[in-house]
């Protein structure tokens, strides 16, 4: 008889490593070691999920009736509470039954949402350096990335122009992905931009999928980011993705929702319905109370973000290293002096200081000459860590 040979599926092996699988092989090593290991490498926020979503956890949970299948697209009062909270704050009205839906995290939904909307071979915007999630999820289905350098010198946006040079000159393509505020740079959009990004979808056919993970996390109460959704004519061509993992400290629980337009948000509803079975039924109600008192606590966790935020950025400037203050998100996108590398200088902390960072090339060839340095450490951690910068750079 011939062997059987095991052997994973031919796409797995085009994709590069995913970067957080590295950072938490670096992790373990150093923890096996018993070094007083920091990590800013993943952001996954320290502080406790909102009080409010879990005692509605603990009822919704006894409740029988949360126990059986969860309807696909989401129950009637999570997305109710969406389509409220949506308004209150955004000003833009959504249908409940057509225009949201559930997901088990909003990776799940940006992940499903290619196989649903992008057939093989069609051509997909994929912003460089970005959430891996963009990419690979394109490559899997079969379609081609298209890559729009984000880079300082267009405050880390496409550049709009240059695109529709393109597009004029003939490129096809199916979608585009977009994160504002911006994993990893934590760079902010303005309506402006979303308008003219939705001008350029709505003039040459193209949806566009914008990952809103981060719009509750200002350091800035000032400038609080738009959601595309706003903008006139943007439910004709766009989806959105938000995630509770951020918004409430939910990372755990895996609760997020998409909204927009009423095909595209079907046509990922109509997949997740081949390939999973929802959310359990207890914490959509759990994250419905949570919506209710998020204004509240996106303001306690943004001036907890932008005390670390200053923390951290001024003692990476003694070390020589320019880290800007951003608006918005929960990450430092710190530039590295020439000749530096992102993953040797990364090394570099972490055998001299038990600092664990994300080295930006880890997001994309565009990300290269970075550091992605997290805000989700507590506040004990982020003085420690200072002291052993401030160290590093009285000793170098």
């Amino acid at each position: 008889m011939p062997r059987v040979v095991l052997e994973a599926a031919a796409r797995l092996k085009s994709l590069p490593p995913y970067p957080f699988l590295e950072l938490a092989r670096m992790k373990r090593e150093a923890l096996a070691a018993g070094r007083p290991l920091i990590d800013l490498g993943i952001g996954d926020p320290d502080v406790p999920t909102a009080p409010a979503v879990i005692s509605a956890m603990s009822r919704a949970m006894r409740d029988p009736a949360t126990h059986r299948y969860p309807l696909g697209n989401g129950n009637a009062a999570f997305r109710g509470a969406v389509a409220r909270w949506f308004r209150g704050r955004f000003g833009v009205t959504l249908d409940p039954v057509r225009e949201v839906c559930a997901l088990i995290g909003s990776k799940e939904g940006i992940a499903h949402f290619p196989w649903a909307y992008v057939n093989p071979g069609e051509r997909v915007l994929v912003p460089d350096p970005a959430y891996p999630v963009f990419a690979t999820s394109t490559t899997l289905c079969g379609a081609r990335p298209v890559v729009m350098p984000l880079v300082a010198g267009n405050a880390f946006l496409p550049d709009l122009e240059a695109l529709s040079r393109k597009l004029r000159g003939g490129l096809r393509v199916k979608l585009m992905f977009l994160n504002y505020p911006n994993n990893p740079t934590a760079a902010c959009a303005t309506l402006d931009f979303f308008r003219r990004v939705v001008a350029l979808a709505s003039r040459y056919g193209f949806a566009v999928a914008h990952d809103a993970a981060y719009t509750e996390i200002w350091q800035d109460a000032a400038h609080r980011p738009p959601s595309i959704m706003q903008v006139p004519g943007a439910r004709e061509v766009a989806i959105e993705f938000h995630s509770l993992s951020k918004t409430l400290n939910m990372t755990g629980w895996r609760l997020g929702f998409a909204v927009g337009n009423a095909k595209l948000v079907g046509a990922l509803a109509d997949f997740k319905g081949n390939v999973d079975s929802g959310q359990f039924e207890a914490i959509q109600h759990a994250g419905a109370a949570g919506l209710r008192v998020s204004g509240a606590w996106a303001r306690r966790m943004s001036r907890i973000y932008r005390a670390r935020r200053d923390r951290l950025s001024d003692a990476l400037r003694m070390l020589g290293l320019p880290a800007p203050r951003p608006e918005a998100a929960i990450y430092l996108w710190v530039p590295l002096p020439p000749r530096r590398t992102s993953a040797g200088y990364a090394a570099w902390l972490l055998e001299k200081a038990d600092l664990l960072v994300t080295p930006g090339a880890g997001f994309g060839r565009y990300g290269e000459g970075y550091l992605r340095v997290s805000l989700t450490v507590p506040d004990a951690g982020v003085r420690e860590a200072c002291h052993r910068l401030e160290r590093l750079a009285v000793d170098s």
